[in-house]
């Protein structure tokens, strides 16, 4: 642990408690530095929920003293409520009224108030450490295709003017973290290269030992999803290789009743006749989905082929799935194999090919000696995949920017 005591200022244009999993690493990553003793200050958009839930609670995780959340209240349309949001959060950074408000360092990853402080000279800001999760030109542009609405795509001068600001604070930020190596490839290759770049994936809480998990008395198998339902995600590809192994039951942990992707996800799922094998547990606080998890005997990661998933995803529910020490069975993508070996730590398969899915859930569903190699493998690696070793790995590229 660092010697030295940081005021870390964080910022999320979002409502704050939020059922993603952006909302998930957000408060994780802010609890594990302010777990290390520094001052973190977290800057967000109040809970739409009524009445407002408390972001401890909905999340699981202790109150600690040095980890403070801040609501900015923002007024106006949608575009006013952003300005509001962006405005508050560059004023509080730069504020030197107080020395008790000043802080170290502005870490986030939103794009828009990274390239606004980056617009200010070095002397009069915080450093800035920036944590990108994507291109956002790229991300822009695939989206649209991604979520079944070419109709959203960007224009040209949207897509000129994210390329404009992610230039500026590559070349601006004091330091710069990504989520994978590929992510940190891509970046250099288009923007050139700079130095005090840190590749920071992911993490889930540590593996806990816990009572056994009861279930009936079966021979059946249980593959499990975790997370949310959109189409490149691969959930389709996980039910149509379901469809094909009558032998083995299903389980999604997630599905948010208000979307789309869900009423997709369920009439497909009728469609393949799955109904009496399948179930969909639908929204579950973040503390209930390790166990949820656990009753599985096999997990599924489906990704499919896509700028996001190959280049830029480090998926929440990869860690979690180490940390249930379950068997997991994955996609085949330069991203994944960042963290997953093929028969050490997973099973890595072709992406969007629900026959090779099938195949090596029917050879895994019967072979449980494999399966435990597996799982044993994955929860060893677990350790290295913790929130505690990001805010770790964090704090590095926090100290270097200060220094």
């Amino acid at each position: 642990m660092s010697d030295r005591r940081m005021r870390i200022l964080s910022f999320a244009d979002t409502r704050f408690p939020i059922e993603r999993a952006n909302g998930v690493q957000t408060m994780a990553t802010c609890r594990a530095l302010a777990a290390r003793s520094h001052h973190v200050t977290l800057l967000v958009r109040p809970d739409t929920h009524t009445p407002p839930r408390d972001p401890f609670e909905f999340y699981g995780v202790a109150v600690t003293p040095t980890f403070t959340i801040e609501t900015i209240h923002p007024r106006g349309n949608a575009t006013g409520r952003r300005v509001h949001m962006l405005w508050s959060a560059v004023r509080r950074a730069l504020s030197r009224r107080r020395l008790q408000d000043a802080s170290d360092v502005v870490y986030t990853r939103d794009l828009g108030l990274a390239a606004l402080l980056a617009r200010v000279p070095a002397s009069r800001r915080p450093r800035l450490v920036y944590e990108s999760h994507g291109i956002a030109p790229v991300v822009s542009a695939s989206l649209p295709s991604l979520l079944g609405r070419p109709d959203l795509a960007p224009s040209e001068n949207k897509l000129a003017r994210l390329d404009r600001r992610e230039a500026l604070v590559w070349a601006r930020a004091d330091a710069y973290i990504t989520i994978t190596q590929t992510l940190a490839d891509d970046l250099s290759t288009r923007y050139g290269s700079r130095s005090g770049v840190s590749v920071v994936p992911d993490g889930a809480p540590p593996a806990v030992a816990s009572a056994p998990v009861t279930r009936p008395t079966t021979d059946r198998v249980r593959a499990a999803y975790a997370g949310h339902l959109y189409p490149w995600k691969g959930v389709d590809i996980f039910l149509r290789a379901l469809a094909a192994l009558p032998q083995v039951d299903g389980l999604i942990v997630g599905g948010h009743p208000g979307e789309a992707d869900l009423a997709r996800v369920t009439a497909l799922a009728k469609t393949l006749h799955l109904e009496d094998r399948l179930t969909i547990t639908g929204l579950l606080p973040p503390y209930e989905v390790a166990a949820a998890l656990a009753e599985a005997d096999l997990l599924v990661l489906p990704n499919t082929s896509t700028a996001i998933s190959e280049r830029y995803t480090s998926p929440l529910k990869l860690f979690e799935y180490l940390a249930c020490g379950g068997t997991i069975i994955a996609s085949d993508l330069p991203a994944i194999r960042e963290v997953l070996t093929h028969d050490v730590t997973a099973w890595l398969v072709p992406p969007g090919d629900a026959a090779s899915l099938a195949d090596a859930m029917s050879a895994l569903a019967s072979d449980p000696t494999h399966r435990r190699r597996l799982g044993e493998a994955a929860l060893e690696l677990s350790a290295e995949y913790t929130w505690d070793r990001r805010a770790e790995r964090i704090e590095r590229a926090l100290e270097a920017a200060i220094s």
